[in-house]
């Protein structure tokens, strides 16, 4: 089977190592010919995903194509699909969450709970809702990874929001986050991985670390497993999509964004789970059963980021000892600059004390750098 690729990033090249274990044809389709998937598919096609003509043709190639993420070309995707290729999660999925106010308007069609927001066209727009402040205004496309994220917290800050299409989002006064993967294959079969809890950089608004399984009561883990399984059986597709929560002071539980793909909250399933989130999606797009979403393993996963005032060829300080670290597991992603909060890379530590892993993780948050 021919599989395609739309991206080319560390998502893309954990897929790939993965796909290994099958027989399976693989390409990706990508801007820049030394990303991080580059060197592992069996065919790299030089290209912008966003382009129609380019993801056609790409996908004129093979039999079912995927992506790594959101800002694809949804119209070409929509032709092909129409010409039998197979596209997973489905285009009119993808089309749903890559903009965030047709995922909002998503959520509250299905009676989905996420916190009340106001659609604003324009930066003007703003000032008709300070009554809404504090509130969070997030870009209706293009945002990714902590960028098209602005807190509002008061009229004086009007001025840092987006002058294109957005959501205003009320603030809530979260506790925790977490995030939850669910897989749905073609018979509407569905496997759902354990809830992680998220642990964000207050300054970059991207994840710095997380736990699995989070730290909940079972009433919550009930809650939220029931909501993301009707959000992925809202959207009517096969594929793997990751549901990002907050639960608030009251205990309360909101969706936050939901990612058609795999994600960063899944990278410890490679070492934690019987069944990792990579080859879980290689078993929906081939046709095979779906795997065994249990942790072998408490777990932690930390992102590696490109540290603040440094740009260039990246130099690991400390990479030495992390590997000397007992039950670590260190992914670098072969990026060939670093830049500030830029994802390098990521480690997993496996430990059946909750104490351990946190204080483990904390520890090698401080001893691995990139630096240049």
């Amino acid at each position: 089977m021919k599989v395609g690729i739309l991206g080319g990033g560390q998502l893309g090249r954990m897929l790939l190592q993965a796909a290994a274990n099958y027989t399976v044809e693989t390409f990706v389709l990508e801007r820049d010919k030394h990303c991080p998937a580059a060197h592992l598919c069996h065919h790299f096609v030089q290209g912008d995903i966003t382009d129609y003509n380019t993801v056609y043709a790409f996908g004129k190639q093979v039999d079912a194509l995927t992506i790594e993420i959101e800002a694809v070309n949804v119209a070409a995707l929509e032709q092909l699909e129409a010409e039998g290729i197979k596209v997973y999660p489905s285009p009119g999925a993808i089309k749903i969450i890559k903009n965030k106010i047709l995922q909002k308007k998503f959520y509250q069609q299905h009676q989905i709970p996420t916190a009340p927001f106001v659609i604003t066209a324009a930066l003007n727009d703003l000032f008709q809702h300070t009554n809404f402040l504090p509130a969070v205004h997030k870009i209706g496309e293009g945002g990714y990874d902590g960028r098209g994220v602005q807190i509002i917290r008061s009229e004086k800050e009007i001025e840092n929001g987006f002058n294109d299409p957005a959501v205003l989002e009320k603030m809530i006064a979260i506790e925790k986050e977490i995030a939850i993967i669910v897989s749905r294959n073609h018979k509407g079969e569905t496997a759902v991985y354990p809830p992680v809890e998220m642990i964000f950089d207050p300054v970059l608004n991207i994840l710095e670390y997380q736990i699995a399984p989070a730290r909940i009561s079972q009433q919550l883990l009930w809650k939220a497993e029931a909501i993301a399984i009707k959000v992925v059986q809202e959207l009517n597709s096969a594929g793997l999509f990751a549901i990002e929560f907050l639960i608030d002071k009251q205990q309360e539980i909101w969706v936050n964004e939901t990612a058609p793909r795999v994600h960063n909250s899944g990278h410890h399933t490679i070492e934690a789970s019987y069944c990792s989130q990579y080859d879980m999606l290689w078993r929906i797009i081939l046709g095979y059963p779906l795997g065994n979403t249990k942790l072998i393993c408490p777990s932690a996963m930390i992102n590696v980021l490109g540290e603040p005032g440094y740009s260039g060829t990246p130099i690991y300080h400390g990479l030495t000892d992390t590997l000397k670290t007992e039950q670590a597991f260190v992914h670098l992603y072969g990026k060939l600059t670093t830049k500030p909060g830029r994802k390098m890379g990521h480690v997993t530590l496996l430990a059946k004390d909750e104490g351990e892993l946190i204080y483990q993780a904390h520890k090698i948050k401080q001893m691995l750098k990139v630096i240049a």
